[in-house]
């Protein structure tokens, strides 16, 4: 019954979700009283006016964070999900907020992450209502707006005295049920400058966000004709390395391959490979000391053994470190490092050391942010539920796992990860042309009503 009703609303569903993804909803800097910029917050408006035309009570928490609100009941069940997205890059096909349907599937930043299932859900809850299931808890959709950038909706949303769910999903990950996931630590560090010698770097920059395998960096040096010369050629020599002249400088551009950065073997690092191709040239002074400490203790280690942080658990496997960007000028570089240590493991079993490792750079710390690790035990009655949803819905054992990336279920209690993403289907959240199958959609749909009624009874 619910799945019929879900289909009978396929092409509003569709609309509604090209149209959120039309939004270009990458958090930039406070403006008046949008604490995330305009994009974010015209997406927030967009899904609260949705909602109200759904027939939704809707309230909007100090343009932080909004939710909708369906049913009776003095406990809450809630579907956690975010507008925001990571900016687009380069390397589209279609235009990543052009939201165009090709070959059955929508295109567009935020279409599996996390726009897509966020208005889905909306949807499934729109079907339990028109057909007047009876729920014995409310339900609330809720919309979050820095998920990329640190959760800072939800701290607000908890700060402000909102009621916190007894139970809840986001789809903001893969099936079949994600109840562990490691610990997250995202920092950002600045070198300063004073650049002497026959080389000097211009400019550097490369990658998106710390979250993000960099697929591309280039690197600007001031240069004699003779040293232009050296460079061209050890260049012709270096695998995804090529050179652009210029009258007094040269342009060296590094290729890589993007990935999340919970996966960053899935990748190839184009700002590593650049790193690790300047650590060869004729640099002196403070750009020879961070060239070597760079190439010495981050380079490609992918486990943070270099820099002395390496940890391993039986759940969640070994620690992962992703270099996601660096933009540098004459005067300084600055780098935004990801960390994901294991479930079993909390954040003082290596930050001391990170920090020591770091001094050796002369690195000045710009920010530190922090995620502890989420862990659910399999016995929690609202985890049983979810596997009797899962399973019922695609016929195969629920399966729980433990992921090295972080969902948005971190941000609240009582959450955890279900879908969007199925078996066999390709991570394209955070890279070029990301898409989501109207097809996988529409069953998500689905799926996302069946847990609602399940947890909400």
């Amino acid at each position: 019954m619910i799945d019929e009703k879900v289909l009978s609303m396929k092409d509003e569903i569709i609309r509604s979700i090209q149209g959120c993804v039309k939004i270009k909803s990458v958090e930039e800097q406070p403006e008046g009283d949008m604490p995330f910029g305009q994009g974010v917050n015209e997406a927030l408006k967009y899904c609260l006016e949705l909602s109200e035309k759904l027939g939704f009570k809707t309230v909007n928490v100090d343009n932080m964070i909004g939710y909708a609100e369906y049913g009776s009941g003095d406990e809450m069940i809630a579907v956690l999900g975010h507008l925001d997205v990571v900016p687009e890059g380069d390397g589209w096909t279609y235009p990543p907020y052009g939201a165009e349907i090709h070959n059955g599937k929508i295109y567009g930043r935020g279409t599996t992450d996390d726009k897509g299932p966020t208005v889905g859900a909306l949807y499934a809850l729109k079907a339990i209502k028109d057909l007047n299931i009876p729920l014995k808890r409310r339900v609330r959709i809720i919309f979050g707006l820095n998920e990329e950038t640190g959760s800072l909706c939800v701290k607000h949303y908890v700060e402000k005295g909102e009621e916190i769910p007894v139970a809840g999903f986001t789809p903001d990950a893969e099936y079949p049920i994600i109840n562990g996931e490691k610990g997250i630590v995202t920092g950002k560090y600045l070198r300063k400058l004073n650049q002497k010698g026959d080389l000097i770097l211009k400019y550097i920059k490369g990658g998106i966000a710390a979250n993000v395998v960099p697929d591309y960096a280039e690197a600007e040096i001031a240069l004699s004709a003779d040293k232009k010369e050296q460079i061209k050629k050890a260049a012709e020599k270096s695998e995804g390395i090529k050179v652009e002249e210029k009258e007094n400088s040269i342009i060296i551009k590094s290729y890589g391959v993007s990935a999340h950065g919970s996966t960053p073997e899935k990748g190839k690092n184009a700002v590593t490979y650049l790193m690790r191709f300047l650590g060869e040239l004729d640099f002196t002074g403070d750009l020879k000391e961070f060239t070597d400490f760079f190439n010495k203790y981050i380079g490609t280690d992918l486990n943070g053994k270099e820099l002395g942080i390496y940890l391993e658990d039986d759940i969640s496997g070994k620690l992962i470190f992703n270099l996601g960007t660096m933009n540098g000028s004459e005067n300084e570089i600055s780098m935004e490092m990801n960390i994901r240590y294991p479930v079993k493991n909390s954040l003082e079993d290596f930050i001391d050391t990170f920090k020591e490792k770091i001094k050796l750079g002369k690195l000045e710390e710009v920010y530190l942010r922090h995620k502890k690790s989420l862990y659910v035990s399999p016995d929690t009655e609202f985890i049983k539920k979810l596997q009797k949803v899962y399973e019922e819905q695609f016929g195969e054992k629920a399966e729980l796992i433990s992921i090295g990336g972080g969902t948005y279920a971190k941000a609240m209690k009582n959450i955890v990860a279900f879908g969007p993403i199925m078996k066999g289907q390709p991570m394209v959240e955070h890279k070029p042309d990301e898409y989501i199958e109207i097809d996988s959609l529409m069953k998500n749909v689905q799926v996302m009503a069946a847990a609602i009624k399940e947890l909400a009874n």
